[in-house]
């Protein structure tokens, strides 16, 4: 198969910031068409995202040179070229970069286009794109949705410095299950609010943004909102927090500020401000706990508690094979977060999966703070069978968008495509809970 044309433009993330879309079209008129989402909180290690910074233009967002070396560079390199499978165009497309952190082309053009290629193969081979991520099995997996219904730190102009409160139907029987019962959850927690004049607007996640006394007080909020849905909490849903600690932390110092409530503790003392937390709430894992240079710190932090949580590493490792290679070598954590952006190919955040899979890390695969329509995370969800997919609130088009995917997915059930079956299992949480 043969790349017929390359071409992109210039569209709008769900923060309202450019970003880019791209379509790639096989010379038997297959195509993809891919657009690429922006974090907010981002790795100092993440590939780059090649933006112009000319403060005349979208206030120096806008993103013409990568759109620039898509259409002309990559198009050039790439038109008429043979390509089989992703790997081979995901290679070319790094030899064309050929810099660590894809500063020269971006890491958002390289990433659009691969995975415009890796949708168009699938149409081409007549597959669904799950299948063509990874074929060579029949039986697939669906992720446990985690849902972000309170939002704070980076991602809320409210008084809560922990970024994500997310919670995990874990008792649900099915996708679809899962999902109806976060929903119930999502309009409790809304009654509650309402109730006590703290209904706002919501964060760039779709989860609520109140101002309120404390972190504490949110989690005590979703465990009534969780019992009030008439679910028990521990046993039918789990918490997950993701607190990006790395912008508390103080440089050179061995000290992390809240930036809202102004609180302040020591590496050690933020860890038991966490080991606190878990006995009394059910929380199954903490992403971003302490800053992602603090090396020393995540080992203490792992040796501690990676019996009683799960802790995920996100700014830490930024979807880099190398960096999770020396994490599972340096015991830092025991889990990882998996967002494409972070590394800028299809075949680059495969590969990253397969390392934590083998050395059994818990692997979530991951949306960004400011995202688009694109379902691409869902179909790569279900193709290495991630136990969990972390896609945002059941709010706002840019998140429903990935779960709406994973629904139709599980509506495969049995159905036959290109000579396989697909057999739908839903993912279990029973070796999982402390």
């Amino acid at each position: 198969m043969k790349i017929k044309d390359i071409h992109a433009i210039q569209i709008l993330s769900s923060r309202g910031y450019p970003t880019i879309r791209t379509k790639v079209i096989l010379d038997d008129d297959s195509f993809g068409i891919a657009d690429v989402p922006s974090g907010a909180s981002k790795g100092k290690n993440e590939a780059l995202e090649l933006i112009d910074k000319d403060e005349n233009v979208y206030r120096g967002l806008s993103v013409y040179k990568a759109i620039n070396n898509i259409n002309k560079v990559i198009c050039k390199s790439l038109k008429g070229m043979d390509i089989s499978t992703s790997l081979v165009a995901d290679l070319k497309l790094n030899s064309l970069d050929s810099t660590e952190q894809k500063s020269k082309l971006g890491a958002n053009a390289i990433l659009s286009t691969s995975i415009a290629i890796a949708k168009a193969l699938a149409k081409s081979n007549k597959m669904e794109l799950f299948q063509s991520l990874d074929e060579i099995k029949n039986i697939y997996s669906l992720p446990v949705p985690m849902l972000n219904i309170i939002n704070g730190g980076m991602h809320a102009s409210n008084n809560i410095d922990i970024q994500e409160f997310m919670i995990l139907p874990v008792g649900a029987d099915s996708f679809s299950d899962a999902i109806r019962m976060a929903s119930e959850i999502y309009m409790s927690l809304k009654g509650k609010l309402s109730s006590k004049n703290l209904l706002g607007g919501v964060g760039d996640e779709g989860g609520f943004a109140p101002n309120l006394g404390s972190d504490e007080e949110a989690l005590d909020l979703i465990m009534d909102s969780i019992k009030d849905a008439g679910y028990i909490p521990g046993k039918d849903v789990l918490i997950s927090l993701d607190v990006a600690a790395s912008s508390w932390k103080v440089e050179n110092e061995d000290l992390y500020v809240f930036p809202k409530s102004k609180k302040q503790f020591t590496t050690d003392e933020l860890i038991r401000f966490y080991e606190q937390l878990i006995y009394k709430y059910p929380i199954f894992s903490i992403e971003d706990g302490l800053d992602e240079t603090d090396y020393s710190g995540w080992i203490k932090f792992n040796q501690l508690l990676k019996d009683k949580l799960v802790l995920i590493g996100d700014d830490l490792y930024v979807t880099n094979y190398n960096l999770l290679k020396r994490g599972i070598d340096e015991n830092w954590s025991n889990g990882i977060l998996i967002k494409p952006n972070q590394i800028g190919t299809v075949t680059e955040t495969i590969t990253t999966i397969n390392l934590a899979k083998e050395n059994n890390f818990i692997y979530i695969v991951s949306h960004r703070s400011g995202d688009t329509s694109d379902s691409f995370i869902s179909d790569l969800a279900v193709a290495k069978n991630a136990l969990l997919i972390k896609a945002g609130a059941p709010c706002r088009s840019e998140r429903v968008e990935k779960y709406n995917r994973l629904l139709e997915i599980e509506d495969m059930y049995e159905t036959e495509y290109n000579g396989k079956k697909i057999s739908k299992i839903f993912s279990s949480f029973s070796s999982y809970r402390f």
